[in-house]
């Protein structure tokens, strides 16, 4: 229904699909590759909100509202998707009751698991939060190197993964090269390979 509504469109990596601050024009279903949702702190720092891939829709929630857009969305690889106008958007939800319904246990999905990570900050070690967020990712949206099927990698940096656990920098710096030195993750620039899942779960689990 919203392909059909809608206009088909390619960004490359590191384009920036939505930008925070920016009105509600459009939203987009991805239909191919991943991309990230970043917000700028008051303190001048980036954090990672979220990381959606196939058959998610962006954007939404500013088209709902109406006011600006609260998080930046940018492709991590080449992304295929339909963008559709915010009017059309509005007019399908309210034409079509199974629609409206949808987006709203997906808004719904997603107010839950912002919840439980408060939660977690509040309660968890930073390291054990950075765990849980590398093993949320590497599950979600991680993928395999060729030839290293129980693998999985991850194109995010250590400032979006500090923003996304609720702690520093330094933390993750420092939970990363404990990670390293029990042979679970390798690091380079802007990319986290996690070798071993079922260790790192063990990790994540506190």
């Amino acid at each position: 229904m919203i392909r059909a509504a809608g206009r088909t469109r390619t960004w490359q990596q590191g384009v920036v699909l939505f930008l925070e601050g920016d009105p509600p024009d459009s939203v987009a279903l991805i239909e191919e590759g991943l991309v990230k949702i970043t917000a700028d702190s008051d303190n001048g720092y980036t954090s990672l909100l979220a990381i959606r891939g196939p058959g998610e829709l962006i954007g939404e929630m500013a088209c709902l509202d109406g006011r600006t857009r609260s998080a930046t969305v940018t492709a991590m690889q080449t992304v295929r998707g339909t963008v559709v106008t915010s009017e059309r958007f509005l007019a399908l939800l309210e034409e079509h009751g199974p629609l409206a319904l949808s987006v709203i246990r997906s808004i719904t999905a997603r107010l839950r698991d912002s919840d439980g990570l408060r939660a977690d900050q509040g309660a968890l070690p930073a390291g054990v939060r950075v765990a849980r967020v590398l093993l949320g990712l590497a599950l979600r949206h991680g993928t395999a190197p060729p030839g290293q099927p129980g693998s999985r990698a991850l194109s995010v940096n250590q400032q979006e993964l500090a923003g996304a656990a609720g702690t520093s920098r330094e933390s993750v710096v420092r939970t990363l090269r404990r990670l390293q030195d029990h042979g679970l993750v390798t690091t380079s620039r802007g990319r986290t390979l996690v070798l071993d899942l079922r260790t790192l779960a063990r990790w994540a689990s506190g």
